[in-house]
């Protein structure tokens, strides 16, 4: 009895077709601009592993969990440090070089650090309160999540003609979450709040995208949130009235873009009905 040999008929043709083409090992060189979008990736995981570390020790050594707000600054000075990743990513790989896999590191990155992370924090946040049912704090969670793949899959694809963001920016989103967690109690004005952030993700309101000027702003910005974030999280003097001043800061910058939109386009409606009457 033959064995029969291997060839192409021992093989599913889309496997064949599947087959890598073209420079494959350029493909594995990481550039200065990779490197950064793994820092935020790792960024992301640490937070969740602080988190969750804070859940997993308090429920063993008390049998109930009390969020710590010391954990939470923790997390999100580490988010803070995969924003500032994600931001100086693309203005390394401009300045520099970019990889085959740039673009796809830097979506996976945030998929973690802007996506999972702040999902699983409204989770820690709400889910232990016993103010809301479970599955409506795992539903909060899982829109800003799935409203964060979505949001990087469309700007993966679609490009407005005034070249700025179509819905509001993920790492701006996650902020936004992160800002309602840490200002408010878990009650079901705040969880409509996150529904309303991960709405603004997949909008098609028009946010400016930084740019110059005020892409050094949004930078400064980042830097004096991780040092607020730092002086709560240390227990030091003031550190409330920081922090509460940021987090509505980052509330009202968010909200009131929309409601200038709004305000704009009425104004516009108005004017085109007074044209018609005229």
């Amino acid at each position: 009895m033959t064995t029969p040999e291997l060839g192409a008929e021992s093989w599913p043709v889309g496997e064949l077709e599947e087959e890598p083409r073209g420079p494959v090992g350029k493909a594995f060189r990481l550039s200065a601009a990779d490197s950064l979008s793994l820092g935020n990736a790792l960024s992301g995981f640490l937070a969740v592993c602080v988190l969750a570390w804070s859940a997993i020790s308090d429920l063993q050594s008390h049998g109930k969990f009390e969020p710590d707000h010391r954990f939470f600054g923790t997390a999100v000075v580490l988010l803070l440090i995969g924003a500032t990743c994600d931001l100086f990513d693309g203005l390394v790989a401009r300045r520099f070089r970019a990889s085959a896999m740039g673009a796809e590191l830097d979506n996976l990155a945030d998929v973690i650090s802007f996506g999972f992370a702040p999902a699983f924090m409204v989770v820690i946040w709400a889910g232990f309160s016993g103010r809301l049912p479970l599955w409506l704090v795992l539903c909060a969670a899982a829109s800003v999540l799935l409203a964060g793949v979505v949001r990087l899959a469309r700007f993966a694809c679609v490009k407005t003609k005034s070249g700025d963001f179509m819905g509001l920016p993920i790492p701006m989103g996650a902020m936004t979450v992160v800002s309602i967690v840490l200002l408010f109690q878990p009650n079901y004005v705040t969880i409509a709040g996150i529904f309303a952030v991960a709405w603004l993700m997949v909008s098609r309101i028009e946010y400016p995208k930084p740019k110059g000027n005020v892409a050094a702003v949004v930078l400064a910005w980042m830097m004096i949130n991780v040092a607020c974030l730092s002086i709560w999280a240390s227990g030091l003097a003031g550190g409330d009235q920081l922090i509460t001043v940021g987090a509505v800061m980052q509330i009202a910058i968010v909200a009131a873009i929309p409601l200038r939109v709004l305000v704009f386009k009425w104004e516009r409606r108005r004017a085109g009905r007074s044209e018609h009457v005229g």
